[in-house]
């Protein structure tokens, strides 16, 4: 009587683990973003966009600097007024390429706004579409495999990167 007793408490025991057992899977974004046109776009745009940013930083550096030397050269023939006045006018080109610097490149600045005016659209999609595909087949995690999260091993039967990039609408 005990050995049924105790079989059948085994046994609910088991179901109840196997019935809420959690369901992983794994996406790698790196693939599922490069696999997207509008995010490779994106990615270009900013990209020229930022040379072209740091191309202006870099001539008003350039400019202090040319300024920098020349005083270097005419130093000894300027009056203390005139010294004042060249430091002053090199301080202020290279206040003006710092101030640049961090209008365009801070943290809050011009390409942090344009990344995420450009991105996050994409970003919210893919987000949309994993969530879509986690729900569809039960997932209660989905791991990101391009990400320094510590997976140490991921079978490839749990990745749904190319499930997310069919939801999403490209097909590879």
């Amino acid at each position: 009587m005990i050995k049924k007793v105790l079989f059948c408490v085994l046994c609910a025991f088991c179901v109840t683990l196997t019935s809420s057992a959690q369901k992983f899977a794994l996406v790698d974004m790196d693939y599922i973003f490069k696999n997207i046109p509008a995010y490779e776009r994106a990615n270009e745009q900013l990209s020229q966009v930022s040379k072209k940013w740091q191309a202006e930083v870099d001539a008003l550096t350039t400019e202090a600097q040319t300024m920098y030397k020349n005083y270097q050269n005419e130093v000894v023939f300027l009056s203390k007024e005139q010294k004042k006045a060249k430091q002053d006018a090199i301080m202020e080109k290279e206040k003006q390429a710092s101030d640049l610097k961090r209008k365009y490149f801070g943290p809050d600045g011009e390409l942090f706004k344009k990344r995420t005016a450009l991105m996050t659209p994409i970003q919210d999609e893919v987000y949309n579409a994993i969530k879509d595909v986690a729900d569809l087949r039960g997932y209660q995690l989905v791991l990101d495999r391009a990400s320094d999260a510590g997976i140490i091993f991921g079978s490839p039967k749990i990745d749904i990167s190319d499930e997310v990039l069919k939801k999403l609408g490209y097909s590879y």
